[in-house]
């Protein structure tokens, strides 16, 4: 009488089933270290920021659970208002990045004498550090012997102090953070650009469309990634704006010229603070309005491409 014998599945298991199913393996054991990193450094942490703004914690002493005290104290702190507005002028006219970026790329795009000489000099802000683009601009706006008020003693009016004015400073500081935002956007643009189907230009250009129309309803269409991308990181980049701020101003005049993201340094980690739960309540408010233009953006894209 035989007996029937199981398959030995453990044997499946084996150096064979590793190489059957290697093309599916590889791409997650090369995306785990990332997921490692990811999941450590940001996921945990913003749940964590979570958990600190509900306690009074000086990064020493035991927490002291307070609940919504620090959101409650943030609803009635002028700094806050005032750092919530500066963001909201970031946001507003770091978007002027976008179109900016889109002219030049479309300018760089031609084929025209010294075409590398301008790529390499629209380039150039992208590749330096924004400590570098804080000190030059800092130079610039300098009352005494600015470059700026070298320019208007010229054509008859007298010195500005850019940063020294609160009324002035934020938007001189937003001017110096356009200079580099502009050609990273350049660069996606440039790239989303070289993907452009030139069978659809020619048919276009047979149909009679030039100029504007054929940039609206040719080019713009095929620019959606591109354009996609440029709104996140704009929007990303205006609201967590920070070291232009520390290296032109520090904040001043006055607090006049601080963000969220400077605000809640101050609060949690600066010689005036060392509040850790009331600099976590800033960082989830910085945090949830990001999310929500992240989101909308993600929305948008999501129903475009169901809509095609």
């Amino acid at each position: 009488m035989t007996t029937a014998t199981l398959p030995d599945t453990h044997a499946d298991r084996g150096p064979g089933w590793f190489r059957r199913n290697r093309r599916t393996l590889a791409p997650w054991l090369f995306l785990a270290p990332g997921v490692v990193f990811f999941l450590f450094y940001v996921v945990f942490p913003v749940f964590q920021s979570f958990q600190i703004s509900f306690y009074r914690w000086d990064g020493l002493s035991d927490p002291q659970y307070v609940g919504l005290a620090n959101y409650r104290e943030l609803a009635t702190d002028r700094a806050f208002e005032v750092s919530v507005w500066n963001n909201f002028k970031w946001l507003l006219l770091y978007l002027l990045a976008i179109p900016g970026g889109l002219f030049i790329a479309l300018f760089l795009n031609q084929t025209v004498t010294g075409i590398r000489v301008y790529k390499s000099l629209f380039f150039f802000p992208f590749v330096i550090s924004q400590v570098v683009v804080g000190l030059v601009f800092t130079w610039f706006y300098d009352p005494t012997f600015g470059l700026l008020n070298t320019m208007l003693q010229g054509i008859g009016f007298g010195p500005v102090n850019v940063l020294g004015d609160p009324t002035l400073a934020t938007y001189g500081i937003i001017a110096a953070g356009l200079w580099p935002q502009v050609a990273y956007c350049m660069i996606l643009f440039l790239t989303g650009l070289n993907a452009v189907d030139p069978e659809q230009v020619e048919a276009a250009r047979l149909d009679g469309a030039r100029g504007v129309r054929m940039l609206w309803y040719i080019i713009l269409p095929q620019l959606r990634p591109a354009t996609f991308i440029a709104f996140v990181v704009t929007i990303i980049g205006a609201l967590r704006s920070f070291d232009l701020i520390s290296i032109m101003t520090n904040g001043g005049p006055f607090g006049s010229t601080r963000v969220l993201s400077f605000y809640m340094f101050e609060k949690a980690l600066s010689e005036y603070g060392f509040r850790m739960g009331y600099g976590a309540a800033i960082a989830v408010v910085l945090f949830l309005i990001m999310l929500c233009f992240i989101a909308y953006f993600l929305w948008s894209m999501w129903r475009q491409e169901q809509g095609r």
